[in-house]
């Protein structure tokens, strides 16, 4: 099962999985999207694939989800979190409601739909989860405060379910990417970074096959990309102070 499956890395992993001769369950909102993937899946694949058309940022999609997994009884042995986005600016100035939405989504959603679908999971010795994390886990990012904060609970959450599933054969992964070519900083707000983030772009179909490969490896957490790998280290090296104001001017509207 592949959650915001309709574009960006989602897509590209469902991609990755048809080509391994996987069926599919992909989640997302856009029924439009879903429904052409589905066809070109099938057709280039040959693979049987079932969408849900599903806001999974609304109270409750989670059983909704559940719900439908249990009414297709099929067995489900990989599940990828990927559903989520980003706001860029300051925090006070962010709308509230679009800051609980990301919050809910990049977060409570992810929490739920792995609790939900954990019993059918353990059903499948063997079974993978893969959450889609960023390498602004590993610090604070000003003006991207609370997404930030969200990745760094989808890492932490990740490497502790990681410990808990071990005995019941459930490998978790968790990728953390940096800029990767799939429109989130439009989408962000951040187009005056655009030409920036455009420099160190990864391009999406390489993270989304890094990330499976990593899966399937059983790897804890990964970095893709050189750049990133050295960012990560940085990271570790430097106090979390410098770190935080190199971020702050790198991130800080040039207009401003």
């Amino acid at each position: 099962m592949v959650t915001g499956a309709s574009q960006g890395i989602g897509k590209y992993i469902a991609i990755a999985l048809a080509k391994r001769s996987f069926h599919l369950l992909l989640v997302a909102r856009s029924e439009d999207k879903l429904h052409q993937l589905k066809n070109e899946l099938e057709a280039a694949y040959k693979i049987r694939v079932e969408y849900l058309s599903l806001d999974l940022s609304s109270v409750g999609s989670a059983q909704s989800l559940y719900n439908w997994c249990t009414q297709l009884s099929v067995p489900i042995n990989i599940l990828v979190n990927n559903a989520g986005f980003g706001l860029w600016g300051d925090f006070e100035q962010l709308a509230i409601t679009e800051q609980e939405k990301m919050i809910h989504l990049n977060i409570t959603t992810l929490t739920a739909v792995t609790h939900a679908l954990l019993p059918i999971l353990t059903r499948n010795p063997g079974a993978y989860i893969l959450n889609i994390s960023s390498t602004a886990a590993y610090q604070a990012v000003p003006t991207l405060a609370v997404y930030a904060a969200t990745k760094a609970y989808v890492l932490s959450f990740s490497r502790a379910l990681r410990h808990e599933l071990q005995p019941k054969q459930v490998s978790v992964t968790c990728i953390c990417p940096g800029p990767t070519d799939t429109g989130f900083a439009d989408r962000a707000g951040m187009q005056v970074l655009a030409e920036l983030t455009a420099k160190y772009n990864m391009p999406v179909e390489t993270v989304a096959e890094y990330a499976v490969r990593a899966m399937f490896k059983k790897k804890s957490e990964v970095v893709p990309g050189l750049t990133n790998k050295i960012q990560r280290f940085g990271d570790w090296l430097f106090p979390k102070i410098v770190v935080e104001k190199i971020a702050a001017k790198l991130y800080k509207d040039k207009n401003h």
